[in-house]
């Protein structure tokens, strides 16, 4: 009967388990600690590789229907502007770079939309701040 409750009360694990230097599966002491400060390791690590905004796919739509093709040198001074909205705690901002305008979410450092400026008269609503650079 033991056997048979152990078979039901054993925990299930998925994938490579980790064995500790007692031989258990899960080790004595706070290895768990180390494991959670190699993970915060990682996360600031992989944070700090992912610098400047990225863009959503309406983003990339917008811009490829548009033609809208960003240098480096503009993709520096809207990463820029979405420093300075921040330092102003702005949410959605409106960022103007050259004859290019993005709505950016400044939080998540997420290009919304993109358009080329002077095609048409364009009404942004739903913004809490504009940034020419």
């Amino acid at each position: 009967m033991d056997e048979l409750k152990m078979r039901f009360y054993t925990p299930v694990v998925t994938g490579t388990p980790h064995i500790g230097a007692t031989g258990g599966l899960y080790p004595a002491g706070n290895s768990a600690s180390s494991e959670k400060t190699s993970f915060e390791e990682l996360l600031k690590e992989q944070l700090s590789q992912t610098q400047g905004v990225s863009f959503s796919k309406h983003a990339i739509k917008r811009a490829a229907e548009n033609n809208i093709e960003i240098s480096a040198q503009s993709l520096a001074r809207l990463n820029e502007g979405v420093r300075l909205a921040d330092q102003k705690n702005l949410g959605d901002t409106l960022i103007m770079v050259d004859q290019l305008a993005f709505v950016v979410n400044v939080r998540n450092q997420t290009v919304i939309t993109a358009m080329k400026s002077g095609e048409k008269a364009t009404v942004f609503t739903n913004i809490d701040g504009t940034v020419i650079v």
